[in-house]
């Protein structure tokens, strides 16, 4: 047998072991768990994931789709419960803001470190040399130039809200960002671009399974602190804010609202000791991003190939209520 026909069995046969845990399992409550889920594929696959888990220990789910935006109301005030990715370059604001309020509770981070910057793949370096010092990026401007920017260079940003009009204007750089309407978009901009050999430099993040398959750099902006972004006299340009890049070996994190504790303690310990790897996110996401799984069938592949590791998640007088392959 080969291993992609072995690993499509061991999804049929997870999602029917799975349908017979659903009916067998004591329901908790009555109450459903809402699921945040965004627009990026490890947050989703992720997202399916635990609620599969919260499901086979006898809780309801549902899941709400949001932006990452709206998302934090939705938290704040119970119209969802659990989001699985919280990335400190994006969203540590927000986050930090609410979990004071104590809005929202911190539920922990992953081992996994973030970084979310401008990306370039390795054959941009040899047009533009002097990468990945984002000067350089000041003198080959126009080499990223695509018709609608022109003179200026493109930068291809992803759908999701981050300053990068006030990064480009504190640091002086030529350059238009010009979304994309899907994350999805950003690697078929960069597939394009690869096999043309045009230069292209686009928001891309780690972890993530783009550095599996492409070799490629993040630009090196001036160091984050977080003055850069509250304090204009800090960094190179006394009049703005923003005049640095991302922070490195950012947290990742998850988030709950404050009533879960009380309305699923079950779910509220097991969302506590999840736990992955850099490399863990990366293969999530490579299963529909490479392997062209959906969603819903990487995790449930992902729960079939890795039932000891979600286990230790789940305390132990609640293990034998969890069914699995």
């Amino acid at each position: 047998m080969n291993r992609a026909l072995s690993r499509l069995l061991s999804i049929f046969s997870f999602c029917a072991i799975s349908v017979h845990a659903l009916a067998s399992a004591t329901p908790i409550s009555s109450q459903p768990i809402k699921m945040v889920v965004n627009d990026w594929t490890s947050q989703i696959v992720l997202s399916k994931i635990v609620g599969s888990i919260f499901e086979q220990t006898g809780h309801k789910v549902e899941y709400v789709t949001l932006s990452t935006n709206k998302q934090w109301g939705a938290l704040a005030r119970g119209l969802a419960h659990v989001q699985v990715e919280v990335w400190e370059g994006t969203m540590s604001e927000m986050f930090n803001r609410m979990v004071a309020e104590a809005a929202i509770v911190d539920m922990g981070s992953y081992r996994a470190q973030t970084r979310e910057e401008w990306w370039y793949p390795a054959y941009v370096a040899e047009l533009c040399p002097g990468l990945p010092d984002w000067k350089a990026l000041r003198d080959c401007a126009a080499l990223f130039a695509v018709a609608g920017t022109a003179p200026q260079g493109r930068y291809v940003a992803g759908p999701w809200e981050k300053p990068d009009e006030a990064r480009i204007r504190a640091l002086g750089l030529n350059f238009i960002p010009v979304k994309v309407k899907h994350g999805d978009e950003l690697w078929v901009e960069l597939a394009r671009a690869e096999k043309a050999g045009e230069p292209i430099v686009l928001f891309n993040w780690s972890p993530n399974w783009v550095e599996a398959v492409y070799d490629g750099a993040f630009v090196e902006f001036p160091a984050f602190a977080p003055d850069c972004e509250t304090d204009p006299a800090w960094g190179i340009n006394p009049k703005f804010l923003y005049d640095c890049g991302n922070p490195t070996g950012g947290w990742l994190k998850k988030a709950a609202w404050a009533g879960m504790a009380t309305s699923w303690p079950m779910a509220h310990k097991i969302l506590a000791a999840i736990d992955l790897s850099n490399a863990e996110f990366a293969q999530l996401a490579a299963m529909v991003d490479v392997d062209g799984l959906s969603h819903d069938e990487a995790a449930s592949l992902w729960l079939a190939e890795h039932e000891q590791l979600w286990r230790t998640w789940i305390p132990k007088n609640q293990q034998a209520d969890a069914h699995h392959p």
